[in-house]
Parts: C-alpha cells; structure tokens; sequence
C-alpha cells in the first residue's frame, strides 16, 4: 500500500490500519464504539482525519493496561473535535487518569506481594488468606475474587486458628507479611 504524503488530512481505513498497526475490523469496532470518526466520501468510503492515529494509539495503550473502552469513549469524547488536539488537551486527559492508574498500580502491586507471601507457603491460613477459597466457601458473599476485591483486609482469625502451623515463620518473616497473609497482627 502507498504510503500517505505527510501533508495529507484524511486516510483511508487501509491507510490508517497500516499506519496505527491495528486491523481494518478493529478499527470499524472502534469507530462503532464512539471511539473514533469519519466521514463517508460520494462513493461511501470511510475517510479519517490524520490525528485518528493518535486516538487510535491512546485507545491500544489505554486497552492494554485495563481501562475499559467506555472510560476511553467518554476521555475522547472531551478532546476537541474541530481541530487536532493540542499538548494541553493531551495533559488534560492524561490528568485525568493519573489518580485512576495510580490506584490499579497500588493494587498490582498489593497482588504480587500477596502471591509472593502467600502462594504456596503452607502457612494453612485458609480462613484468612486473600487468595484461598477451598471448597468455595466465599460464594456465599457473592461472585468475583471476594478478598481481593474488599477494600478492608480481613479481621484477625480466631486464636490458634490462622498462622499457627508449623515452619510459617519464614513466609511471615516481617509483621507485614504475617498479618498481610494471616490476617492478624504479629505480636
């Protein structure tokens, strides 16, 4: 396919997915979404304006660390659209999902560390650890990951109960560790 001259304005859906990288379909899917826009020519063929490429790059970026398409729709939904957007119309958008993204880093990270600590450390913690769930007593308290999604960790176990197994000295070496994967303070 020929290459588009760089003054050009408007690209064709081939033009487009060869240049942003994504398929023709994903691209129509986008635009069906509310992502992106065209215009239809005389002959009924999709033309897009060449700042698509960077909304079609936000939206892969956006999609590839978890944020749902309808939060991607209604951020582009406030960039201009008589005009390409400016550097303070990006900062603005990207402003926006700085809180959002910090707060899935923190629970990213608060997974690993519980996988880390947890997984595999025969502590037998089974009422308190965040990520066991034998005979899936927690569907009682309703669908998903129960634990992993409270904003609480739980209350501490029973005396005796959690943390008290033999050798679950060197998975719960810091008091972080043992109440992140018992539930109960050390002390």
């Amino acid at each position: 396919m020929e290459e588009p001259a760089w003054n050009q304005k408007e690209l064709t859906v081939g033009q487009l997915a060869a240049r942003s990288g994504v398929a023709v379909s994903a691209l129509h899917f986008y635009e069906r979404q509310g992502l992106i826009k065209s215009r239809r020519t005389a002959g009924n063929q999709r033309r897009y304006r060449r700042d698509t490429l960077r909304r079609v790059a936000l939206i892969r970026v956006a999609q590839r660390v978890g944020i749902p398409l309808a939060r991607i729709r209604d951020a582009l939904a406030e960039l201009p659209d008589e005009r390409t957007p400016t550097r303070e119309d990006w900062a603005r958008l990207s402003a926006r999902w700085r809180e959002e993204l910090d707060e899935r880093i923190r629970r990213l990270q608060q997974l690993r560390d519980d996988f880390t600590d947890c997984v595999g450390c025969g502590c037998l913690s089974i009422d308190r650890c965040v990520l066991a769930n034998p005979y899936d007593r927690l569907a009682a308290h309703g669908p998903g990951p129960r634990r992993l999604l409270e904003a609480d960790r739980p209350a501490p176990a029973e005396p005796g109960r959690a943390g008290s197994a033999p050798g679950e000295e060197g998975c719960h070496a810091t008091p972080q560790k043992l109440e992140r994967c018992t539930g109960r303070a050390a002390g």
